[in-house]
């Protein structure tokens, strides 16, 4: 973060919001609803190129729908995303750029499937893939389809620009239940409606020329990663969900909705300064994306194509900062007016680390001045509380540095959702105040007060059984055995199964983001392939994963391989804080969490500095089970710590661990993993930052596994 004074060249952008779609009824009495994060993601991400990137209002084409109850868009119909404005603004955004400039495109609203312009390309039933315009109500409006979009991208790279395109939406969509004020970005079935056939963008066969051209080997109507376009071609592709999931928007933060993706993107960006240096790659960032919108939504996967070993923002016209200049300095009341709002993503209680001034190397600990609290919150400049540290004197015009990750919430909120489509004969009331009933004196979940969002939702199913719902209503998979709502032990049964997920997914939340750490970026993690026929006394021959943008997928009985690699320089053996101590847990689909490297009781293997430990799975999964997801998380320490405090048994077996894994934590990250453990938590929320950051991170991968 940093106050640009100077404008950023190099780099354009064109973002697109749509939250108001004309209330006209497609032929076949369907209807795109209205949203309430699509606008406002895209006033985020504006301020996030302002603010963050010193980006001028003239390198930004912006088309909104602002909805406000009213029948039209609050905007200009000259600044509405209509299918004209896009496609024009595509054009001007082309011609805006010069060669070897960025090119960034953010679209968030609704996303649909409509019948072919190329059906020799992609067969008689074949789809496009399309972003959906605020009149797409009138049946002479159009969709910007993928074939358009294709060509439009390939015309930019042509020219020689580097593209990045962020698609915040569905391919059809679907419905979301319960209590929370969840929204899906898209229709839920295809569009039918017969609608003008001519492009604005080119001739139907310059767009099929350009589409075969960019797909020359895939069968018609192949849907490889996204599904949104052709395997990327001089351009990275970031997509909110797979083909087959749903994009979601949710109040993140209690009132105010944002897409899953952009609010994972502004996240994972806005709490790592350091990481938009040159080092952060879009693979580095999907990763972390992946992992924050699996804590919230597990059926949606953010989906990454293109080159992601691409630096972001890694062109040599954007040189962000990565610090927030003390602007004010108040010795008597000990607090500094810094630089950072919320307008930066900002929150009270963000700490900071301030050093002396010139410093550009932020991750020299030692030469902190001070530490730095927000306690009063602004648009853009904020007051925080400071203690000084080695007898420092703070002057204005000194740099701070974010360190803070803020916390892991323990206790997790329970809605009861009685459903309106059941038979009388079931009696939910009753049911639902047996589950409250069991909540009382629960420190791990707690039932949600009206108003307020919720992890869990808690409803019955047509053969009066209980089910435990997510945040938008989708059943949380692989709980077992059933719990009948006349059997007078299962709403005990079912908080205890409430409590197993809390724990769940509080450890996979746990993650280091403090990017001054000499650890941060020091491990790496990747999966490199599988191998169908492997013998652990060989040498693995990996070959690269079928699929491609997003989580790789093997069979049961396939072997997959986990690459680990200390990136301090080779030569520093003898010093014990450039050798990494790592530990790998699996987080299995019955909710069972073990460590599976090392085996046995030990608590970690030593990587050198300059070396790297390749060790490898065989896929497998639970009896009964068709296909799952495996979170392989990998922590690095400097020092001993034992992780099998995190250890879970499958969900509904009951908790073993020998005495040699219980002994007591002996260190304060032991303390923090032991309290994950407890019965009862001793504090609402998790405060990582209150933990050892300089001496531990973290990282994970994820693996889908299929029953052939």
């Amino acid at each position: 973060m940093s106050n640009h004074s100077s404008e950023t060249s190099g780099l354009y952008a064109l973002l697109i919001g749509i939250d108001c779609y004309l209330p006209n009824r497609l032929p076949d009495d369907g209807y795109y609803s209205a949203l309430s994060g699509c606008v406002r993601d895209i006033n985020h991400v504006e301020e996030f190129l302002q603010h963050r990137l010193g980006l001028s209002e003239e390198s930004i084409l912006k088309l909104t729908a602002t909805n406000f109850g009213s029948n039209e868009p609050s905007e200009p119909k000259d600044k509405w995303p209509t299918y004209e404005n896009m496609v024009a603004a595509f054009q001007k955004l082309t011609d805006m750029a010069k060669p070897d400039d960025q090119v960034y495109i953010h679209y968030s609203g609704h996303g649909e499937r409509t019948k072919t312009l190329v059906p020799e390309l992609k067969g008689s039933d074949g789809l496009d893939e399309a972003l959906v315009p605020t009149d797409i109500g009138y049946s002479e409006a159009r969709y910007l389809r993928d074939i358009e979009i294709a060509h439009l991208l390939k015309k930019m790279v042509d020219k020689g620009l580097i593209v990045t395109i962020v698609l915040d939406s569905c391919h059809s969509g679907g419905a979301v239940r319960g209590g929370n004020k969840a929204a899906v970005r898209g229709l839920g079935k295809v569009d039918t409606t017969q609608r003008p056939m001519k492009s604005l963008v080119a001739s139907i066969n310059e767009l099929a020329d350009t589409w075969q051209s960019l797909t020359p080997n895939a069968k018609r109507d192949v849907k490889l990663g996204s599904g949104w376009l052709p395997e990327s071609k001089g351009y990275v592709l970031l997509a909110a969900c797979r083909p087959s999931e749903s994009a979601y928007e949710y109040p993140f933060e209690g009132t105010e909705s944002n897409g899953a993706l952009t609010y994972s993107l502004l996240s994972s960006l806005k709490d790592m300064p350091e990481d938009l240096s040159p080092g952060l790659t879009y693979k580095q960032l999907h990763d972390r994306i992946v992992a924050l919108v699996h804590s919230q939504f597990e059926n949606q996967t953010p989906m990454l194509e293109g080159d992601g070993s691409r630096v972001i923002f890694g062109s040599d016209h954007v040189q962000p900062q990565y610090a927030v200049t003390v602007m004010k300095v108040d010795p008597d009341k000990k607090r500094v007016l810094l630089n950072a709002g919320q307008a930066h993503g900002i929150r009270n209680g963000a700490q900071f680390a301030i050093y002396p001034p010139a410093t550009v190397d932020f991750t020299q600990w030692e030469k902190r001045l001070a530490l730095a609290k927000i306690t009063q919150l602004d648009a853009t400049d904020s007051w925080a509380e400071f203690s000084i540290l080695n007898n420092a004197t703070i002057v204005q015009d000194v740099q701070a540095v974010l360190f803070d990750p803020g916390s892991v919430q323990l206790v997790k909120k329970v809605h009861m959702v009685k459903r309106d489509d059941l038979p009388p004969e079931i009696d939910q009331t009753a049911a639902l105040e047996n589950v409250k009933n069991a909540l009382n004196g629960i420190s791990w979940v707690e039932l949600a007060k009206d108003g307020e969002t919720a992890e869990y939702q808690v409803a019955i199913n047509a053969e009066s059984e209980f089910e435990i719902w997510d945040r938008v209503g989708q059943t949380v998979a692989n709980l077992r055995p059933p719990l009948k709502t006349d059997d007078p032990q299962s709403a005990t049964s079912l908080v205890q199964r409430l409590i197993h997920l809390a724990k769940y997914h509080t450890i996979g939340q746990l993650s280091n983001y403090d990017a001054t750490s000499p650890l941060a970026h020091k491990l790496t993690v990747e999966l490199i392939g599988m191998q169908k026929d492997y013998d652990p006394a060989d040498q693995p021959k990996p070959q690269p994963f079928e699929n491609s943008g997003g989580i790789p997928a093997i069979n049961v009985g396939e072997w997959t391989f986990l690459r680990m690699r200390n990136n301090f320089p080779p030569g520093q053996e003898n010093d014990p804080s450039r050798i990494l101590n790592v530990t790998v847990l699996d987080m299995r689909p019955d909710w069972g969490i073990s460590q599976v490297y090392p085996s046995g009781i030990e608590f970690f293997e030593p990587l050198d500095p300059g070396h790297e430990i390749i060790i490898s799975f065989r896929a497998d999964l639970p009896a009964g089970y068709t296909e799952g997801k495996d979170v392989i998380k990998v922590f690095a320490t400097i020092g001993t710590t034992n992780f099998h405090w995190l250890e879970l048994p499958p969900l509904d077996h009951p908790r073993t661990r020998s005495a040699s894994t219980r002994s007591g934590p002996t260190n304060p990250l032991e303390k923090l993993f032991a309290s994950i453990s407890e019965e009862k938590p001793k504090t609402r929320n998790l405060d990582l930052s209150a933990n050892p950051s300089r001496k531990w991170f973290t990282t994970q991968v994820e693996i889908h596994i299929d029953q052939p």
